[in-house]
């Protein structure tokens, strides 16, 4: 590995540190370099460069926004014995408590930043544009992102659409549905989306939905803080909706009222919040459903019959 990382970063010192960490999907280990400590996540599955190359360009976009620190990314790598590695540069991380209040305004910035971009543009009156991997910073007018991006090992279909509600039920919502359709044929499931589709425009009447650029898995494992202030990580990143981001955050806890009292004092809750941010929390349980299994089913399925009534 360290031969490897010498060749392929341009270093003539690479050494592991014995500093090491993971979840569920991927392994990492730290090494010393002579242009400093980097972090390297691997991952064997031939489907991994996949998810790694989502990963980079999710942190590439949130890093050049300015608002919300993450690791800087370096390189995705074939791995020695097959499969993917992601380089970045380290980060020392600790449980975040300290910087929650200055997370939550610096995530609001994030989802903002589009919006400012925006206006910027129509005060300049200039040209509209996706953003794309352009240097320069343009408003993104669109639903989705430039390149696949994964939500754990799972791939998100991120082709750009106008509408929002669309971009949702197809390419989210759907492809979940799929998933679970070919693995056990849930005739509840089906029967409740296909009422629940229906339903779904009239949770954003009157609503304007201006795409925001969001991690997209922010739960509080993806979380952390340093000596400087909060720190986010594996992005799974795409422009969507600004509320879509705080369904996975109140699943699982680690996000205290500090952090939603700063979020919510920039980017204040629209009138019908509580329901979409059901219906959002819907796409994250079905996921770990067609990730973990059957012990999710109940969740998906409950969500589902509340927004049908």
């Amino acid at each position: 590995m360290e031969e490897l990382l010498r060749r392929e970063l341009g270093c003539s010192f690479v050494k592991a540190t014995g500093h090491t960490g993971g979840g569920c999907i991927s392994q990492g280990q730290s090494y010393d370099t002579d242009k400093g400590r980097v972090f390297v996540k691997v991952n064997p599955k031939a489907e991994a460069r996949t998810m790694f190359e989502g990963e980079m360009a999710s942190l590439t976009a949130i890093l050049r926004t300015g608002t919300v620190r993450v690791p800087k990314p370096l390189a995705v790598l074939d791995g020695p014995g097959g499969g993917s590695m992601l380089v970045m540069e380290h980060v020392d991380m600790r449980y975040l408590s300290s910087y929650a209040a200055k997370l939550g305004a610096q995530l609001a910035d994030l989802h903002l930043e589009n919006r400012r971009l925006g206006e910027a543009l129509r005060k300049e009156g200039g040209t509209v544009g996706r953003g794309g991997g352009q240097v320069e910073r343009t408003f993104v007018d669109q639903f989705g992102f430039d390149v696949v991006t994964c939500c754990g090992y799972l791939p998100q279909v991120n082709d750009w659409q106008k509408d929002w509600v669309v971009f949702f039920a197809r390419q989210r919502i759907q492809p979940q549905m799929d998933m679970v359709e070919r693995a056990s044929g849930d005739r509840e499931a089906r029967e409740l989306w296909a009422a629940l589709q229906l339903k779904i425009p009239e949770l954003f009447q009157d609503l304007e939905v201006i795409p925001a650029l969001l991690h997209g898995d922010l739960w509080g494992g993806n979380v952390a803080e340093d000596a400087s202030g909060p720190i986010i990580f594996d992005p799974a990143s795409f422009y969507g909706h600004s509320e879509y981001e705080l369904a996975i955050a109140g699943m699982f806890g680690g996000f205290s009222s500090a952090f939603y009292s700063a979020y919510h004092g920039r980017i204040p809750k629209a009138p019908g919040f509580e329901k979409r941010l059901q219906l959002y929390q819907l796409f994250h349980y079905l996921n770990h459903w067609n990730h973990f299994g059957a012990g999710y089913r109940g969740s998906s399925l409950n969500i589902m019959r509340n927004l049908v009534q």
